[in-house]
């Protein structure tokens, strides 16, 4: 439990009190285009794959553990690449499994069909494995994978910002809507 709030009070920053709906969605956007720019340069075949999908979502995202729980909250968008719409999102989630740390790291999800985009924002659930070690400060280290498939027609791209963490976990994430920057 403490770590899910850790991982929820330290994503806060982001949607503070004294920040309007206009501000967040500027820096959300942003916060995309910053992460689609370290992207471009750590894989630059993703920019073809985004260029060639049907839709792109991006996340800032916090992560702590402590033994046996853990929590993780994020922002970010979902880009329809047809359309140009683009949905403001949040991430909640919770980890079972042993593991001890705290980072803060960017997912960048690529959608290969309409489909897959649509099920993403309107449904938003993944649920999954991990094991990882990751350790990253400033410029220094970083995480060995690349793109992983997460779901039929769905990539995904995870890069530590900053933090130290060694886990093995069970996870369960809940991507949705915000409805008050939509």
């Amino acid at each position: 439990m403490s770590a899910l709030l850790l991982a929820g009070q330290a994503n806060a920053g982001l949607f503070g009190d004294d920040k309007t709906p206009e501000t967040q969605r500027t820096e959300l956007k942003q916060m995309a285009s910053d992460t689609l720019t370290q992207l471009y340069k750590t894989y630059p075949k993703s920019k073809s794959a985004i260029a060639h999908s049907a839709g792109y979502a991006v996340f800032d995202n916090f992560t702590a553990k402590l033994m046996l729980a853990g929590g993780n909250s994020g922002h970010g968008i979902a880009v329809d690449r047809g359309s140009k719409h683009v949905t403001y999102m949040d991430m909640l989630g919770a980890q079972a499994g042993l593991g001890l740390g705290a980072k803060s790291y960017h997912q960048v999800f690529i959608f290969k069909s309409k489909s897959a985009l649509n099920e993403f924002i309107h449904s938003g659930w993944q649920f999954g494995a991990q094991a990882n070690a990751s350790a990253k400060a400033d410029d220094q280290g970083g995480d060995a994978a690349g793109a992983t498939s997460v779901a039929p027609g769905v990539l995904m791209y995870q890069m530590t910002e900053t933090g130290l963490a060694a886990e093995a976990t069970v996870t369960g994430s809940k991507y949705s809507v915000n409805d008050e920057l939509n």
